[in-house]
């Protein structure tokens, strides 16, 4: 576990937080450098606190922290980069939410990052671009709100490399031959995809269309990433595949995701 000096700086993401006592809140922070830490802001949560409006979510904020015993301090609090447009596009904040609890959920207390630290920063700042787009232009709401899925996609690809859980999409998870171009399985115990004489061993099929998105998403920078017309049916079936790998190395499922697919929300 990397250790820090008793009083360190920092920039970081609220990933959780949760109210404490009166007037407290204990937040849980994703730093590039020190990775999670939960720290307590003390009183908060008292509308004449000079931290409440820097330490909100999706918020990157520059922090002056107090090792403590148990919970660091927050001592100091400066916002450096707001994505406010989150907070009024009730997709796109749980989205936003969705990927900072998948960072949570995989990610242990002290352990440095800061390749996922600048994933998530990416991730939210394209989901705060989408809804503001959406809400500029709604003629082309549609493609912003598929671009925004998509990049869902890309960050739960890209997590999974970055945590060592890269699934084998070129050649198969079950005998290592070469993937040949046609419907495959699946198989997040296995590792990835399977070719058809392991497909017996497949908890879902993989066909080739998604196999192409897949495999495009993981070799290909996010920049590069063309705008594809995806249907829902290839939409659903890559959100499957994905979540498929998330909650076997999880070994749970996230409250967040389902809510993404709730009445009112979509």
């Amino acid at each position: 576990m990397p250790s820090h000096p008793r009083v360190y700086a920092t920039e970081a993401f609220v990933l959780r937080r949760t109210d404490f006592g009166e007037a407290d809140r204990i937040l849980t922070l994703f730093t590039p450098g020190q990775g999670k830490v939960r720290a307590i802001a003390k009183g908060a949560r008292r509308t004449t606190s000079r931290l409440a409006g820097h330490l909100e979510p999706f918020t990157r904020t520059q922090l002056l922290l107090a090792t403590g015993r148990d919970l660091d301090i927050v001592t100091q609090a400066e916002a450096r980069e707001r994505l406010d447009a989150l907070r009024d596009a009730l997709w796109h904040a749980t989205a936003a939410w969705y990927a900072s609890e998948l960072v949570d959920r995989f990610l242990e207390d002290a352990d440095p990052h800061p390749r996922i630290y600048a994933l998530l920063a990416r991730t939210l700042r394209l989901l705060d671009a989408g809804a503001r787009a959406e809400a500029g232009t709604p003629d082309s709401a549609a493609g912003e709100r598929a671009r925004c899925v998509l990049a869902l996609r890309y960050f739960e690809l890209r997590l999974l490399d970055e945590l060592g859980y890269r699934p084998a999409l070129h050649t198969c998870a079950g005998c290592d031959t070469p993937l040949l171009p046609e419907e495959n399985g699946y198989s997040a115990e296995l590792g990835g995809a399977l070719c058809p004489a392991c497909s017996r061993y497949a908890q879902r099929r993989l066909s080739l269309s998604a196999l192409k998105v897949l495999r495009l998403l993981q070799t290909t920078e996010w920049d590069a990433v063309p705008r594809l017309r995806l249907d829902a049916a290839l939409q659903a079936e890559l959100e499957g595949t994905l979540q498929s790998s998330l909650r076997y190395h999880l070994d749970r499922d996230l409250k967040s995701v389902n809510f993404l697919h709730a009445p009112g929300v979509e």
